[in-house]
Formats: structure tokens, sequence, C-alpha cells
């Protein structure tokens, strides 16, 4: 055997071992809509802007700083929470946080446009801090350039047990093993 095909059947032998080799966990099941059938996805979106698109200026530290309105919709059946997050990953100094909210109904399928900065929401969600480490939300507010921002919506098979305030590590830390179902927003905004 030339080395060649010696170092062929090596490479051939770990590919191989490395597939055979995974865990015996089973892959998490798709959602399925209420009625079984179908399987359904999580959606987010918005009114106030497109995946993608810019974001307008009102939702800004350059307009009226207050939080667009966000609509969803499929979440899981067994849903007994949902959570938001949202984070600017474009930052110098590594990941910026806009918006934290947790223990949401299940039934609840939006949030109105400028949400108050107040601890609890009108259907028993509670607000977290802000990487002002201030309650509610703070819009983007890049120091120069255009910068990504993510809404993100968890659908939870448990109600997180956090008093008003907590932080997004406490929120993802509570939520771990915990998420059914997830969809992303994207939203960018720019400032010279």
């Amino acid at each position: 055997m030339t080395r060649l095909s010696l170092a062929s059947l090596l490479v051939s032998l770990a590919v191989v071992g490395a597939i055979g080799c995974g865990t015996d966990r089973e892959p998490a099941p798709t959602p399925t809509a209420k009625n079984g059938n179908q399987p359904v996805s999580l959606e987010l979106t918005s009114p106030a802007f497109a995946p993608g698109e810019a974001i307008p200026a009102k939702y800004t530290c350059d307009g009226e700083n207050v939080s667009p309105p966000l609509q969803w919709r499929n979440a899981p059946e067994e849903t007994q929470s949902l959570a938001l997050i949202a984070d600017d990953p474009d930052t110098a100094v590594g990941t910026w946080v806009h918006w934290v909210v947790y223990g949401l109904s299940p039934e609840t399928e939006a949030l109105a446009e400028a949400i108050p900065a107040e601890a609890t929401l009108p259907d028993s969600g509670r607000q977290g801090n802000n990487g002002l480490q201030k309650l509610g939300y703070f819009g983007p507010c890049p120091p120069s350039g255009s910068h990504r921002y993510f809404f993100k919506l968890y659908a939870l098979d448990t109600m997180p047990e956090l008093p008003a305030g907590a932080s997004k590590e406490q929120l993802l830390e509570a939520m771990e093993g915990h998420v059914l179902a997830q969809a992303e927003l994207m939203g960018r905004y720019s400032r010279q």
C-alpha cells in the first residue's frame, strides 16, 4: 500500500469513526401545530421594519427611543411562557443588551410600540435590565457606522423564576434546557 493510499484510508476511518461516535440523544422534535398535523415554526415580525432592513429612527436614541411593535405566531402548544432579548453584537466592547423581557403569557402574540420602562407588563411579563443597567428598552445608538440589532423570541416550557430587573445572563441561565422554539428578527441602524 502506498503512503498516499494509507493516509487516505486513515482519514476515511477517522471520518467514519467521528460520524458513528455521536451522542445517544435524539434530535429535538419539531413543534407541531395545535391541530397536530403540520410542523410549525415560531415567527417574529415587526410592522415597523422588515427583516434585515433599517430600524426607523423613532425607535433609536436619535428619535423617541421607544420600543418597536413586535408580533409573533406559532408558539408550540406546550409553551408556558415567552421571553425576548434584543441586543447588538457589533459594538467594540462586545454584545450590548437593548431589551430583556420574560414571563410573557403564551397567549400573548405581540408587544405594542412604546412599552413603558416598568417592572411588570400588563400580561404579567417582567422587564429586565438593559446595557445601561436600567429597566426596559433602550434603542439603537451606535457611535458610528452600521450595526445589526437582533430581537430574539423564545418559547419556553417553564416560567422563569426571576424578579424584574434580571440581566440577560440571568435569563439565559434560567432558560437553559427549556427552549421549545426560537425566532429572530434582525434590523439595522446606521449613524455617521
